[in-house]
């Protein structure tokens, strides 16, 4: 039972408000790039709620299916994946009528397929399972009060400036050969669109083998929307309508390009990195920068995602302060380490590249999925497999 009564929630629930409606007054109207911060602190915002009212945490989501063979997350999964695809091609259809042409487009996370992703996502999966979260997870769940959060991003940070120092060795030995493979470059958008609906069809008629969970009786419709956990599909649909819009208006979702660039930021001031990473910034992803402004429209995003979930958790009641156990720290901090290593070289982790690029049609974010799952299966068996459920 929680220690927070209803109405120790309310000052949490209205300084996240009000801290929403401070920053989308006081943002410039656009960044650098000409991309509206106030849209790209609103989408996070949107993304921050589903994710926090959906569950919509990989790591939960894997946990419960092989734990308890829950279905839910991973049909809310493949529901924003099909909604996203739909999406992308359509607007694909505009921007880049001709795919065959091998014109990319525009800042798409279509990412090389290499030995280096799959150690990457293996990495990330493992540090997911070890953390407890993935990185999107760990942002909203700040939102709920997961302060152990904090110790994981923390070794998230860490790990980018680990994988920054082994860029150079992987790029030469592995990632400047490795092909760049766009879908719809050899399938064309309609054929693209088709091979990715019947993959994802595929899988959910593979999932909804196992039977859902017996349904809540009849409630409220201010129970279901603000206490309940949103349904499958609708947090799926959601997730991946929130997905083609930020790609139309401001970037593809994603949510470690801050995290990173803060990480390159410190590591290049303290001389740290080498001159020269390597082909780093050609390759499309979550790019990460050594930063010149205080706020980008990754940062925006992410703390929409913050401030919202804040919001979203006080009314379901979600809002429960908790400091990690000391013996919790070392666990927490190799998670995070792991999953800041995973998602730099990977350029991205299960928002930027599974998410993003399998709506993109990018092969590297089928290869992302796979590798991803298989650390996170072996993470949780390292913790005990059905015992820690």
């Amino acid at each position: 039972m929680s220690l927070v009564s209803p109405i120790s929630r309310l000052p949490v629930f209205l300084l996240a408000v009000l801290a929403l409606c401070a920053l989308s007054w006081a943002l410039p109207a656009r960044d650098a790039l000409g991309r509206s911060l106030p849209v790209s602190l609103g989408l996070g915002a949107a993304f921050g709620v589903v994710l926090q009212r959906g569950r919509f945490c990989f790591w939960c989501i894997w946990r419960d299916w092989l734990a308890q063979r829950d279905p839910r997350g991973l049909i809310a999964i493949l529901a924003a994946l099909a909604t996203g695809a739909a999406g992308y091609a359509l607007v694909f259809g505009a921007w880049v009528p001709d795919p065959s042409t091998g014109r990319m487009p525009p800042d798409a996370h279509v990412g090389p397929v290499s030995l280096t992703l799959a150690a990457g996502a293996f990495t990330f999966g493992l540090g997911m399972a070890i953390s407890g979260s993935c990185v999107s997870a760990h942002f909203y769940r700040l939102g709920e009060g997961a302060f152990g959060s904090l110790v994981a991003l923390a070794g998230a940070f860490a790990g980018f400036i680990l994988g920054f120092l082994s860029w150079n060795t992987l790029y030469l030995a592995d990632l400047y050969r490795a092909p760049v493979i766009w879908l719809p470059q050899f399938l064309g958008h309609g054929g693209s669109l088709l091979l990715t609906l019947l993959l994802l069809a595929g899988l959910a008629f593979w999932v909804l083998r196992a039977p859902l969970p017996a349904q809540p009786a009849a409630v409220t419709a201010a129970e279901a929307i603000l206490r309940r956990r949103w349904p499958a599909v609708l947090t799926g649909v959601l997730v991946g309508g929130i997905a083609v819009l930020a790609y139309f208006r401001v970037g593809p979702l994603g949510v470690t390009a801050e995290l990173g660039s803060l990480a390159r930021t410190a590591a290049a001031t303290g001389h740290w990195l080498p001159e020269t990473l390597l082909g780093l910034d050609g390759f499309a992803g979550c790019a990460t920068l050594v930063k010149e402004t205080v706020l980008s429209r990754n940062g925006v995003f992410v703390l929409g995602m913050i401030l919202a979930a804040a919001a979203s958790a006080t009314l379901a009641g979600d809002w429960k302060p908790a400091v990690p156990p000391l013996r919790d720290l070392p666990r927490l901090f190799t998670g995070g380490l792991m999953l800041g290593w995973g998602a730099m070289v990977s350029l991205g982790c299960t928002v930027g590249v599974l998410l993003s690029g399998i709506m993109a049609g990018a092969l590297s974010g089928w290869v992302f999925a796979i590798f991803c799952l298989a650390g996170a299966w072996a993470g949780w068996r390292l913790r005990g497999g059905r015992r820690q459920a």
